[in-house]
């Protein structure tokens, strides 16, 4: 294929690099030090690289280091506002894929593990596995719109078993001052935020673990945001199915 005919693909590939290269600069400033930002910036390349198995190894190597270390530094030891820069992506996508007719999505999904050291990990019902199982559960918002779609806002759901059990926290690390959070209200607390940052959107969906929640279908509705939120049948009494015919 001539260069002539290479040339939109090209171009197409040097306007995404140089998108790419704007964010981490806008998002540079959350990271006090030079260090902790070039390692975001190698983070950022190598998720959209075509390693398969993006874990810390096959990261590092991309990025050409010898170790993982420095990559997991950043993700866990490393001073920046985790908070912050969602918060800055929140405006970026607003200004990227902003479309009052977008879509906003409320979804869990699991992250299987072996061990129990984990932060939050239990047995409990993982939509990745299909069953109970030893995992992690995240909540997750997401919106999409004619222009693309994307992730806009995160929350690792703790289990009863965790919040209520203090040496455990402290040995992961969590702050003294978190307590136990339905899936619900951690999905609430997210579409506040979405909302306050101006993200236009005509619908909020979500599946059944957000729509048997009735709390949550009333606060949608003080706010005046549609919404189609699934919701399981109640499982009634028998007495109570022959009353109604």
């Amino acid at each position: 294929m001539s260069q002539l005919a290479l040339q939109p693909q090209l171009d197409t590939v040097h306007s995404w690099q140089q998108e790419l290269e704007a964010l981490i600069k806008r998002l540079s400033p959350r990271f006090a030090r030079t260090e902790a930002r070039a390692r975001m910036g190698a983070y950022l390349h190598g998720l959209l690289s075509p390693v398969q198995r993006k874990n810390g190894w096959q990261l590092a190597e991309w990025v050409g280091d010898q170790t993982p270390y420095g990559l997991q530094h950043l993700l866990g030891r490393a001073i920046w506002d985790a908070e912050a820069v969602r918060d800055e992506l929140i405006g970026y996508v607003v200004e990227k894929l902003g479309d009052p007719e977008g879509v906003l999505v409320l979804d869990e999904t699991g992250f299987i593990k072996k061990g129990d050291k984990s932060c939050g990990v239990a047995r409990q019902y993982s939509g990745t596995a299909a069953r109970i199982e030893n995992a992690q559960v995240g909540v997750f918002l997401a919106y999409a719109t004619q222009k693309g779609h994307t992730f806009l806002d995160r929350k690792l759901y703790l289990p009863k078993e965790w919040t209520e059990d203090t040496a455990r926290l402290q040995a992961a690390d969590v702050p003294d001052t978190v307590r136990f959070t339905t899936k619900p209200k951690i999905a609430r607390k997210m579409l506040e935020r979405a909302f306050a940052a101006g993200v236009p959107c005509r619908w909020v969906t979500a599946d059944s673990v957000y729509g048997n929640d009735r709390s949550l279908q009333l606060w949608l509705q003080q706010q005046g945001k549609a919404h189609v939120l699934r919701a399981k049948p109640m499982s009634w009494p028998l007495r109570d199915r022959r009353a109604c015919g």
